[in-house]
């Protein structure tokens, strides 16, 4: 596996039925989200990237407004605990639900979080086997129970390192959360509905601090 994404989904709308509709992104309207996300930076267009451009290196941005959605990919959404999000990307959320999800593959970790309307942490869950379960807040959702439980079926691959800290591969529980939050995987099964990542549109920005 070798997956790497950190982005927030600001969702007033099912973001799969989104996706599926492989909208178009709003530029006017991207670049001003940005804008109000880096207030203190030089904010320079770069090439655009797509759903595969989700994990940007530290000071560069891809985002995207569509309708009933905004996706932010950018490292500051790849932090370990994931309600210490800088307050700002919490507050551009007003009134819809935010979604972060996160994941590295070199370390073996993940992290995602859910923030209702109001604001308020709903789910906040990450973990890596260096650092074992770094937060956990609210109650697991369904897609993570079997994992929790420890299922037989997912300890496939972990039998010979009887060292390894948890009863499930992090970046497994992390394409399942993307399947059930957003209705997609990077790796895993494909299904006939899935959107096309490659023609979901995201506009590329440098961010400079001023």
């Amino acid at each position: 596996m070798g997956a790497k994404d950190w982005m927030l989904f600001y969702a007033s709308d099912d973001v799969s039925k989104v996706l599926r509709a492989a909208p178009k992104i709003d530029r006017e309207a991207t670049t001003a989200l940005v804008e109000r996300l880096y207030p203190a930076h030089d904010i320079r267009p770069i090439a655009d990237g797509d759903l595969y451009s989700a994990n940007p290196p530290e000071g560069e941005v891809y985002a995207a407004v569509f309708p009933g959605l905004s996706i932010v990919c950018t490292w500051d959404a790849a932090g370990d605990a994931p309600t210490q999000l800088d307050e700002r990307f919490v507050r551009e959320a007003a009134g819809r639900t935010l979604y972060l999800h996160a994941m590295h593959s070199v370390v073996d970790f993940f992290a995602y979080a859910i923030w209702a309307p109001d604001g308020t942490v709903r789910r906040a869950f990450s973990l890596s086997p260096d650092s074992g379960v770094i937060e956990d807040v609210g109650a697991p959702l369904p897609f993570e129970e079997r994992y929790l439980a420890g299922d037989p079926e997912f300890l496939a691959g972990l039998e010979e390192d009887d060292e390894y800290p948890f009863r499930f591969h992090p970046l497994d529980l992390a394409e399942a959360a993307l399947r059930s939050l957003f209705g997609f995987n990077y790796e895993g099964a494909y299904e006939d509905d899935d959107p096309d990542l490659g023609q979901i549109v995201l506009a590329g920005y440098a961010v400079t601090p001023r």
